[in-house]
């Protein structure tokens, strides 16, 4: 089978604060990126979310660190693809159309953890402002907002991040729990309006990683209707021993069991890994991992599962675009 016209969205990366670590990297084709622009586009990936991660090196995190990476999007990584309107940044529901229509690969900008935000809820908008369309509250660890899931007090959200979590649903900016404490999650699913994703987290029963979910919490996302990213980070996909593509199956099969062969997707976390699936080292490789999907599973299914159903979780929940946001851009 042709895989020509196949498309891939991969809801997470951490290609921009590796390039803020090595400035010297070029996005076009620097062969240290898991993700660059030649990569994306031997891959088919369609449409790759940057996540503005702050490296723990920087210390206490800072809203100058966020402005930074926006910064390497905008100059390093949406100037380099060349378009005729100099923008290809998924911003509003009315663009997930155009998506895959248009040579090259679209960007959505998403932020991993709010510690940048340094609790002001006007940066918050900003960043919306900015570009910024989902938003994780954690990394691993403890800010103003929450818990991560590392955090061995396990507690939840702060009076303030539960502030951040209303105003998110007001202005439309999705919300992420991939890193959140399992308390944390709980409330976040009470309090958010929205469905909300895991960008990258696969099956805890598969794999017994902290960092993955367990069946409730793949089944209240589900309920909700929203979106589970499946990561290629090998110690979230198997105990020990070499990871082989193969080895993601038993985490879609899990997910799947639960009711959720629909909202599926894929967040590889390339750029936030030190070691690699074996045959899937960077974004360029998806195309194998398409091809032993195709050998278990059924086309619609596994087209959903690498496009169909983060473009249509967009579709349905990035905000409508607002004439006075128009400027709303980087």
């Amino acid at each position: 089978m042709s895989l020509s016209d196949w498309r891939v969205a991969d809801l997470h990366c951490d290609a921009l604060s590796k390039i803020l670590m090595q400035p010297a990297l070029s996005f076009e084709d620097a062969p240290q990126l898991d993700v660059n622009l030649q990569r994306l586009k031997d891959g088919k990936v369609g449409l790759q979310a940057f996540a503005i991660y702050l490296p723990e090196v920087l210390g206490s995190g800072k809203f100058e660190h966020v402005m930074g990476q926006l910064e390497i999007y905008r100059k390093r990584v949406e100037r380099s693809q060349k378009l005729p309107d100099g923008t290809q940044t998924l911003l509003w529901r009315e663009q997930v159309a155009q998506v895959g229509q248009i040579e090259g690969p679209w960007g959505l900008i998403t932020l991993e953890g709010v510690d940048g935000l340094e609790g002001n809820l006007f940066y918050l908008e900003l960043c919306y402002q900015m570009g910024v369309r989902i938003v994780g509250l954690t990394w691993n660890y403890s800010n103003w907002a929450a818990d991560g899931i590392m955090e061995k007090r396990g507690a939840g959200l702060t009076e303030k991040g539960k502030e951040l979590v209303r105003r998110c649903n007001e202005i439309g900016m999705l919300l992420d729990v991939s890193h959140l404490t399992e308390k944390g999650f709980w409330e976040l699913t009470d309090l958010s309006e929205r469905p909300f994703i895991a960008s990258h987290s696969n099956s805890y029963t598969v794999c017994p990683h902290v960092r993955n979910l367990k069946d409730d919490q793949i089944q209240a996302i589900i309920a909700r209707e929203g979106r589970i990213g499946l990561t290629f980070v090998p110690w979230f996909v198997k105990q020990e021993g070499e990871v082989h593509i193969e080895d993601l199956l038993p985490h879609i099969e899990q997910i799947c069991s639960l009711g959720g062969q629909h909202h599926l997707m894929m967040g590889s976390d390339f750029d936030g890994i030190s070691s690699y699936i074996e045959g899937l080292e960077h974004a360029g490789h998806y195309p194998r991992l398409t091809e032993i999907l195709l050998k278990h599973y059924d086309e619609q299914l596994v087209r959903g599962w690498l496009w169909g159903h983060a473009m249509s979780y967009l579709g349905e929940h990035l905000p409508e675009s607002n004439p006075q946001m128009n400027g709303a851009s980087l």
